[in-house]
Formats: C-alpha cells, sequence, structure tokens
C-alpha cells in the first residue's frame, strides 16, 4: 500500500515493516505522478522529431541531386529556386504537420487517460477483494457471537443439547449460504474481473483477425468451386 498518512502505533508492533517504508512510500507516489507527463509528452515529440529530421533530410537530399545533375552552374539558381519550394512548401505543409502533431497529442492523452483511470481501477479491485477477505473474517465472528455460541451457554441441563443441535443447524445453513456461495461467488466474479478485464486491459489492443467459428460449409464451398471448374 502506498499511503502518505503515517499508520498508528500499536506496541509491541511497528506501523513500518523496514525503516524509511514511509519516505520511500512518498517517493514511489512522486514518481508515479511524475510518469504521468512524461508518458503523455514523450512519444509524441519523439515521433515529431524524427519527422523533422526525415524532412529536412529529404530536403537537402533533392538540393543535392538537382545540384549535381544540373551542373555547378545552374547551382546558385536551383538552390534559391529550392529554397522557395521549401520554404512554399513547409508553409503549406505546416498545417498538415500541426494536425498530425494534434492527432498525435489527442491520440497519446487518451492512452494516457485510459492508463491512469486503469491503474486507480485496478488498485479498487485489488483493495475490494482484500476488504472481502476481512468480511469473511467479520462474518465468521458475527455467526459464531450471535448464533453457535449461544447455544453452548443457553441451558445447562439435556435441554441444553436439544438447542444445542437446532442451533448448530441454523449456523451450519448460514454458514454455508452467506460465506460459501455469496462471499464465495463474489470472490470469484471479482478475481475473474482481475484476470481477464483489468489483466488484458494493459496489453489486450484487438489488432489482430476476427473469431471466425469452424464450418464444414465454408470449407465445402471453395471445394465445390475448384471442382466444378476442373
Amino acid at each position: 500500500m502506498v499511503l502518505f498518512k503515517p499508520a498508528k502505533e500499536n506496541p509491541p508492533c511497528s506501523p513500518e515493516m523496514f525503516d524509511g517504508q514511509f519516505a520511500l512510500q512518498k517517493v514511489l507516489v512522486v514518481l508515479a505522478l511524475l510518469c504521468v507527463p512524461v508518458m503523455l509528452l514523450a512519444k509524441p515529440i519523439i515521433i515529431l522529431r524524427s519527422q523533422n529530421k526525415s524532412t529536412e533530410y529529404s530536403a537537402s537530399h533533392q538540393q543535392m541531386q538537382q545540384a549535381t545533375e544540373n551542373g555547378d552552374a545552374e547551382q546558385p539558381i536551383q538552390n534559391n529556386t529550392a529554397q522557395t519550394q521549401a520554404a512554399s512548401g513547409g508553409h503549406g505543409g505546416g498545417h498538415g504537420e500541426h494536425e498530425n502533431a494534434g492527432e498525435l497529442f489527442i491520440h497519446q492523452g487518451i492512452h494516457t487517460i485510459e492508463f491512469v483511470l486503469g491503474s486507480v481501477s485496478h488498485t479498487a479491485s485489488y483493495l475490494r477483494l482484500w476488504a472481502l477477505s476481512l468480511a469473511h473474517a467479520q462474518l465468521s465472528e458475527v455467526l459464531w457471537n450471535m448464533v453457535l455460541s449461544k447455544g453452548l451457554t443457553m441451558f445447562d441441563d439435556w435441554k441444553g443439547g436439544i438447542a444445542l443441535y437446532v442451533i448448530f443447524s441454523a449456523w451450519a445453513c448460514l454458514t454455508v449460504s452467506i460465506l460459501v456461495l455469496m462471499e464465495g461467488l463474489s470472490a470469484f466474479l471479482h478475481t475473474l474481473r482481475l484476470h481477464w478485464v483489468e489483466f488484458q486491459s494493459k496489453f489486450y489492443a484487438g489488432l489482430g483477425h476476427g473469431f471466425q467459428p469452424f464450418s464444414f460449409e465454408l470449407l465445402l464451398d471453395p471445394a465445390s468451386g475448384t471442382g466444378e471448374t476442373d
């Protein structure tokens, strides 16, 4: 758990597992926050710089080719015309570059928001599983204190055995229905959500081939078509 608030001391237990744990928690939170602008800006900036370098290299390469083809006498004229064309083309293509830059930043911003919200959702899901484990302990303690323990202290004579038999039946039914069925099903659904939905959200992009169920008709149609042509 990464928390800014220090845990309460409960002697003889220590609130920290090791020395400097609270300072390390603060450092991890600050690093996580600093990774957000890096994730948002690093990829678009690197892509734009690589695009600018490629355009500059292509423009200089074209000028060199024109100079070698037309000769040294016509090199200043060709350089001037190439510079004017590059300036006019750069001015006209600047809007396209700005549009591409805007699309890059918007796309990366969407991915950053999805990643940050997904991280919060994953943490909340693990906290829910932790809360479910605490709920199991609390429910078992409530069933013991409110049901079974009263059957043990209700009567001192032979009636206590009959009462304990009835109360044990009620306690067993409540234990199976509440703890085993309801809490087990809830824990199973949360675990399935963690292992499938949220785990896949970190890697799955849906860029592969669509699922096609197996069918003999799809296999026989091309075969029948080739047989008829033969």
